[in-house]
């Protein structure tokens, strides 16, 4: 049987084909096209956010952070559950949830589980957690990582997230002590460490580009992961009605914001399907301002 060679336009958007940016502390792996599947994972932290497809190598970590409801973002959520449950993992994994979408979420897990004919008295509800916009939580079983979720402007209630890594740092008045002065000055019951928060990466999830601008705090993160859908300039009116970034108010707010922003990862996701793998890399390179390029990665 002849066989003919795939469309080249559309030979990145398989969403099994999963991408990976290394980081100093962390990598970053997984998918994300515009309409057909977002799911990243950053195995050193024990982290999934969001769940548009469930490859194996998801299995394994424990926590699953949801940024909004689309089907390209949350309808493999509860396949992870139950690969997870399948292959008897014993510990059970945590699933996050923007608290506006908490109880939609609940009834649609349960018709899920009905439709795929577990009788209501069999039917387990996976834990749920819901998050609050502002409020701050730790993961279940990463006590050192910390999530500040954060409303995004977008079609539909949806959440951006900075995970903060918590340490505890030698107070300014006590840096120039030896170790014997720390050990002994520990023993006294002296309090000589403050407990403090290192942002590690941000999510904007599915955003207007605005609010790459209103929620700055984000540019503090070593690294920020925010869609970029549209690119053609006709285009700007499409991406706000769809409520998503376009390519020229990411670089607006990059010149405005300036390069002496802490982040040095900024990395592009969610653009749109209709692309080719040149179109992305072409536009990237033309539109985003020169002293950005290098901190610029393309997840593709």
């Amino acid at each position: 049987m002849k066989t003919t060679e795939p469309d080249k336009q559309y030979s990145t958007h398989n969403a099994l084909r999963q991408i990976k940016i290394e980081h100093k502390r962390w990598s970053l792996q997984g998918f994300s096209i515009s309409g057909l599947s977002t799911y990243f994972q950053i195995p050193e932290l024990d982290l999934c956010v969001d769940m548009g497809e469930c490859p194996m190598s998801a299995l394994s970590l424990n926590h699953v952070i949801l940024t909004h409801s689309h089907g390209d973002h949350s309808r493999c959520l509860m396949r992870h559950n139950s690969l997870r449950r399948m292959m008897q993992n014993p510990t059970q994994a945590v699933y996050y949830i923007p608290e506006p979408i908490y109880d939609l979420a609940v009834n649609l897990i349960k018709a899920e589980t009905l439709f795929e004919g577990v009788s209501e008295e069999r039917f387990d509800l996976p834990r749920l957690e819901s998050v609050k916009a502002g409020e701050r939580f730790e993961l279940a079983y990463r006590k050192d990582l910390e999530v500040f979720p954060f409303n995004v402007k977008h079609s539909i209630p949806a959440f951006g997230y900075t995970v903060f890594c918590k340490k505890k740092k030698l107070k300014k008045e006590y840096t120039e002590c030896s170790r014997e002065q720390i050990i002994s000055l520990k023993k006294s019951g002296v309090e000589i460490e403050n407990a403090v928060r290192e942002p590690v990466i941000s999510f904007m999830g599915d955003c207007l580009g605005e609010s790459l601008w209103e929620e700055r705090h984000i540019w503090d993160s070593p690294a920020v992961i925010c869609e970029c859908t549209f690119l053609e300039q006709d285009e700007v009116g499409m991406a706000r009605k769809k409520g998503h970034t376009h390519i020229e108010h990411l670089a607006q707010i990059l010149s405005k914001i300036g390069s002496s922003m802490a982040c040095q990862n900024i990395i592009l996701t969610h653009f749109s399907m209709k692309y080719s793998r040149k179109q992305v890399f072409d536009v990237v390179n033309e539109i985003i301002p020169e002293e950005f390029k290098e901190r610029v990665k393309v997840f593709l």
